[in-house]
């Protein structure tokens, strides 16, 4: 799982976060439906924005979900999950998007793929990815050729890049091919004149990806000897976060010049939480994630009467009974726990259904603050269902 955008579910609305999973999961279902099995290997938070701006630009109807069957990954539990050309389009982008990590890493020669037959099998199987990605884009209308070309300009502007180059000339390759997949949602959706303001959101989206990338990786490219573009530029920290910040706001001005049937989710992700993104790579944000007001793990006492009888004890009122649980096996279990740690649902998804007895349990990060819902932005009063009409003067 990877991608720039990956809200923890403390911060969305139970509606929010039934929508995101819906799309994540549509996005796994539509590359395993499309690609085999395989290929769900590249199902990644960012690519999920293409479903989610198609969808977000489309009238409701009944066929824009479906129930998944039970999924490891999901407790073993059913879930509605996005369906039609939004997750096909995302799926396709994902492929060719995961073809150009694949490509990068062979050539910065990371872990295994400095050996020779590992770095060639990793290459067959993103020149795979790239061909599946093209199948599924043609079918929608769309020409994954300025993906691909994309990234193969990306390596000769790397190669030519040195102390002066502007850190725009690299990152151009990336906002090309985000703004033509961007631009394409509007296309599926039959909403033509949304293709300038998202073609714009796709461009500085992807330029976000690019420098949030780098910084993120800055300290180990370093110690490794990889190639990373604010070293190679001569480009100070201070700079980039100018650049980031400059993409944040024209994000937000081009959201708005769009129109959503129902951008609340869209507006969600690539304006609050791409800012939260940016904070993330940046520097770390402060942690007192609240229930009721409290910050959770505070000391203090419990809210409510102290003096009042404890239940279960000598003279409070008697404990219910706990209800009956049926309990997998060792073996069970034990998968179902690894598709829960392996997708980060037991750090981040808020509760989970424990693997073995079924009772409910607070991810590990329930205790951590991810910061109000609405602190960038406290005149919306929820930013969760502000939506794009979330036009309160606090330019949120």
């Amino acid at each position: 799982m990877f991608g720039i955008v990956r809200p923890c579910t403390h911060r969305l609305s139970e509606g929010l976060k039934a929508e995101w999973m819906a799309h994540l999961c549509g996005l796994c279902l539509a590359l395993r439906a499309d690609h085999g099995q395989f290929a769900r290997v590249v199902t990644n938070y960012d690519g999920l924005i293409v479903s989610v701006l198609t969808e977000a630009q489309s009238e409701r109807s009944a066929g824009q979900r479906r129930t998944a069957g039970p999924c490891p990954l999901r407790s073993m539990r059913t879930a509605p999950v996005a369906r039609g050309e939004g997750a096909r389009l995302a799926a396709a982008v994902s492929l060719v998007l995961a073809s150009a990590k694949v490509r990068d890493h062979v050539a910065d020669r990371d872990g295994l793929l400095k050996r020779r037959p590992v770095a060639a099998a990793a290459r067959r199987v993103a020149a795979g990815w790239d061909r599946a990605g093209a199948r599924t884009g043609a079918e929608l209308g769309f020409d994954t050729a300025v993906l691909v070309d994309a990234v193969d300009r990306q390596t000769g502007i790397e190669s030519l890049a040195g102390p002066g180059t502007s850190l725009l000339t690299v990152t151009e390759p990336t906002e090309t091919a985000t703004a033509a997949a961007f631009a394409h949602t509007a296309v599926l959706a039959g909403r033509p004149r949304n293709a300038e303001p998202l073609a714009e959101a796709g461009r500085l989206f992807g330029r976000l990806a690019h420098l949030l990338d780098a910084v993120e990786d800055l300290e180990a490219d370093a110690a490794s000897g990889a190639w990373n573009p604010l070293t190679a530029t001569g480009t100070p920290l201070e700079e980039a976060r100018r650049l980031c910040d400059d993409a944040l706001h024209g994000v937000r001005l081009a959201m708005r010049d769009a129109e959503f049937d129902d951008g609340a989710l869209a507006h969600v992700l690539l304006v609050h939480e791409l800012r939260r993104s940016v904070d993330r790579a940046f520097g770390p944000a402060p942690c007192a994630h609240r229930h009721g007001g409290q910050p959770s793990g505070s000391f203090g006492p419990a809210p409510g009467n102290p003096y009042a009888p404890t239940p279960g004890g000598p003279s409070g009122p008697p404990l219910p009974p706990e209800p009956p649980r049926n309990r997998r096996g060792l073996i069970a279990g034990c998968l179902v726990w690894a598709g829960l740690a392996c997708t980060c649902q037991m750090c981040c998804s808020g509760s989970f259904n424990d693997p073995w007895t079924g009772q409910e349990r607070e991810g590990l990060c329930h205790k951590c603050d991810c910061g109000d819902c609405c602190e960038a932005c406290d005149c919306c009063g929820n930013c969760c269902s502000c939506g794009e009409g979330c036009d309160c003067g606090c330019d949120c």
